[in-house]
């Protein structure tokens, strides 16, 4: 039967899809910790009070890149190259969604417009993680190698998007209400796009690593496609809604360490 649970345990039972697999993880988390770490640098002075959540943000993207690093460690796996197509962060970018990486490396500080535009980005990107990652935690969230870093990884998720809710909605009330959404409309909408693509790529490699039948990856494109078809008609809606969370300043700690993995 082809389902979720089968899929990825064909992949964590396999060394050279376990090894792709976390390396396109690793390197997506990485480049998030690196942008998070150039907003917080680059916020404007009426936004400086976000520079220590933003800063958390971006020490959880790297924590997250670290776990999946180690867990290729444990099997004596080394990362390798993460194919252009399943660049989901770089896609994007390229698409004009999010903070175009020339700003960020450029000294000079953000717009408050700016920040809408990341804070929408995030909204969108991390529903998108959140929902993955539940959906593994319910697959895989005991299993003796990989459950421990897909629980935390969860629940770190679950705070960014948190975080995005309560801080969008500030700058709701601030005025900006009809920017916001227009920016999670176009991000959403492009998301959706991008998703299908980075998911068509992904399962074309995996399959030529585990040797899957043609029927197989037909089954599973189509099935790829059917979810963009849902989600391009009504499915892009939940990633643009907004409400308070149950989890209030969520990202207002220090990042949590996970030493267990380094």
């Amino acid at each position: 039967m082809l389902s979720a649970r089968s899929l990825f345990q064909e992949i964590v039972d396999n060394d050279d899809a376990y090894r792709l697999f976390c390396s396109i993880a690793a390197s997506g988390e990485s480049q998030g910790g690196w942008e998070n770490g150039r907003i917080a640098a680059l916020l404007p002075d009426s936004q400086r009070e976000l520079a220590p959540k933003v800063t958390r943000h971006g020490a959880d993207e790297d924590k997250h890149g670290r776990i999946f690093q180690a867990l290729m460690r444990k099997r004596g796996l080394t990362p390798t190259h993460v194919p252009k197509e399943t660049d989901y962060t770089g896609l994007l970018e390229r698409r004009g969604i999010g903070l175009a990486h020339d700003k960020l490396r450029r000294d000079e500080p953000l717009t408050e417009q700016d920040i809408i535009t990341y804070l929408a980005h995030s909204r969108v990107t991390e529903q998108r993680a959140s929902d993955q990652m539940v959906m593994l935690k319910r697959c895989f969230g005991d299993h003796p190698e990989v459950g421990r870093a897909i629980r935390m990884i969860s629940q770190d998720e679950d705070n960014h998007l948190a975080y995005c809710h309560e801080e969008l909605l500030r700058l709701a009330r601030a005025g900006h209400g009809r920017t916001i959404q227009g920016v999670l409309r176009d991000c959403a909408l492009a998301e959706v796009s991008v998703y299908r693509d980075v998911s068509l790529a992904v399962m074309d490699h995996m399959g030529r690593i585990l040797r899957w039948p043609a029927a197989k990856s037909c089954l599973l494109a189509a099935a790829i496609w059917g979810m963009y078809g849902y989600e391009r008609a009504v499915g892009w809606r939940r990633m643009v809604s907004l409400r308070m969370p149950e989890r209030r300043n969520a990202l207002g700690g220090p990042a949590t360490s996970a030493p267990e993995f380094a």
